[in-house]
């Protein structure tokens, strides 16, 4: 099998993973942007939530429009998003901006932690670093960025 087949297969199979999760969320009434409400989230765990985003009972964030990504997966510890830059996502220089690159590695990063957490604890990103080793185009293929987390008690606070 070519390096070339590979990419096209996965490719295929992220497309095929996302108009799945487009599909299921509209048919459930979801797929739109908005804010959840207090008594939809009150005493569900982090993952509860999030799976709750993914499946289109609660709305996503309008920072997911506004970025083009899309939750994909989730499990215990792990949040999986599609994206492509557009050229909205340009900088005056012609390239990608790297608060793109810094946002969706925010919501990746972030949505697994989430996922660790119990119901009544909620999460902030306070510091995040990044290396761009690979410049992206609009013309790229999708990227997908897996999120990996973990959640520790340590003198009484979550960290």
């Amino acid at each position: 099998m070519t390096i070339e087949h590979t990419t096209e297969a996965t490719l295929n199979a992220w497309q095929a993973q996302l108009e799945q999760v487009r599909q299921r969320r509209l048919e459930r009434g979801g797929g739109h942007a908005g804010l959840a409400q207090p008594h939809q989230v009150q005493g569900k765990t982090g993952l509860q939530v999030m799976t709750a985003l993914l499946e289109g009972d609660l709305p996503h964030p309008y920072m997911a429009d506004t970025f083009d990504c899309e939750l994909v997966e989730l499990g215990d510890g792990l949040a999986v998003f599609q994206a492509t830059p557009q050229l909205k996502h340009y900088n005056p220089l012609g390239s990608v901006h790297g608060g793109w690159y810094a946002t969706l590695l925010d919501f990746a990063l972030g949505c697994a932690v989430q996922t660790r957490l119990p119901a009544g604890i909620g999460y902030t990103t306070s510091q995040i670093n990044l290396n761009i080793v690979r410049a992206r185009s609009y013309q790229d293929r999708p990227v997908a960025l897996r999120g990996h987390g973990a959640s520790r008690r340590a003198s009484g606070r979550h960290i």
